[in-house]
């Protein structure tokens, strides 16, 4: 089992208070990950402020930080540690840039970058970023073309594409990664997300749902994935979830509904997550309780605890988590 962070790049005032993390933390974060074993760091992509956001913090607007970039710095600072965007959201990036800046990271760290593509949380923010370009526009089509576009240049020589939000003709796109196929993994948990998975995917990247659910769409994209004539194997199973570590139980679900993290799920309510799950289908609790959920994702087929996000009020409490996590935890499974 792998276990990766999820840095705050595009966290601020979603579950972080503002202001949190800057610069200097996220290249501190990058080395003590990378020292206490974990296998990734991860930067989520946000833009502009959320509704939401702006309500809870009025006339305070988040900072956001580009996470490629941020990764690239830590990148520089490490060594082995791999380096992860979670998500970045596809339909609000040129796909042919966006192959070109993610083979050239993934170069420049020596294959080290995986790039988790997704559609986005909050449309509210693509309609503040696109204006009138992308009045009308269907996002989960944009998706299917980006993922389009993004393999076949990870992939071929040269290659043309035209299709409804997207074209060009005899690009080539060199170099190539470090490993091939690249990287690429998929985010979202619908059953559009798991048949885009399937098809173009060398990972799922989820967003946490309640167990059942998630080992129901393991089978799911497995079966598909194997109907596309691909090795399900290849396609490593991440979900993301939310990590609140203490001495029992109910301090940490304490800890975790006093934290930031609460609105944000409140907010993606319209996603169909059953909130009254929060607690039990993330990694809430003592150190055995936490041991006894992963060895359960383990059992349905999860490869890789993704992008961990650590609620917290200070750096300095997101920082004595993921250690308190790596050492109660990590240490502990094989």
């Amino acid at each position: 089992m792998k276990f990766s962070v999820c840095l705050s790049t595009g966290f601020e005032g979603v579950m972080y208070p503002i202001p949190f993390a800057g610069p200097e933390d996220f290249m501190r974060q990058g080395r003590l990950c990378e020292r206490l074993g974990y296998h990734s760091v991860w930067g989520n992509d946000h833009i502009t402020t959320q509704n939401y956001v702006r309500q809870l913090f009025p006339g305070q607007p988040p900072n956001f930080y580009e996470p490629m970039i941020v990764l690239a710095a830590i990148g520089a600072a490490t060594t082995t540690l791999k380096l992860g965007t979670a998500l970045t959201v596809l339909p609000m990036h040129e796909p042919v840039y966006l192959a070109k800046q993610a083979v050239t990271l993934d170069r420049m760290t020596s294959g080290r970058f995986i790039m988790a593509v997704g559609l986005g949380a909050y449309r509210e923010e693509f309609a503040a970023w696109g204006g009138a370009r992308v009045a009308g526009a269907r996002r989960g089509d944009m998706m299917d073309e980006g993922l389009e576009v993004l393999t076949r240049l990870f992939e071929q020589d040269r290659c043309s594409f035209d299709g409804k939000y997207y074209s060009f003709t005899d690009v080539e796109m060199f170099p190539k990664s470090v490993a091939q196929p690249f990287p690429l993994y998929v985010g979202g948990h619908n059953l559009e997300a798991i048949e885009r998975a399937a098809r173009y995917g060398q990972g799922w990247l989820p967003g946490w749902r309640p167990i059942k659910e998630i080992a129901e769409r393991i089978v799911a994209l497995k079966a598909r994935a194997a109907d596309l004539g691909r090795d399900p194997a290849t396609i490593e199973i991440a979900p993301q979830f939310s990590v609140t570590i203490d001495s029992t139980l109910e301090t940490a679900e304490a800890r975790y509904m006093a934290s930031g993290l609460v609105a944000h799920r409140q907010s993606l309510a319209y996603t169909g997550r059953d909130l009254s799950h929060q607690v039990t289908a993330n990694l809430v609790g003592s150190a055995e309780v936490i041991l006894e959920k992963i060895a359960t994702l383990r059992r349905i087929g999860v490869d890789h605890c993704c992008a961990l996000m650590f609620p917290a009020g200070s750096v300095a409490e997101f920082e004595d988590q993921v250690e308190q996590f790596a050492a109660e935890v990590m240490t502990r499974v094989d």
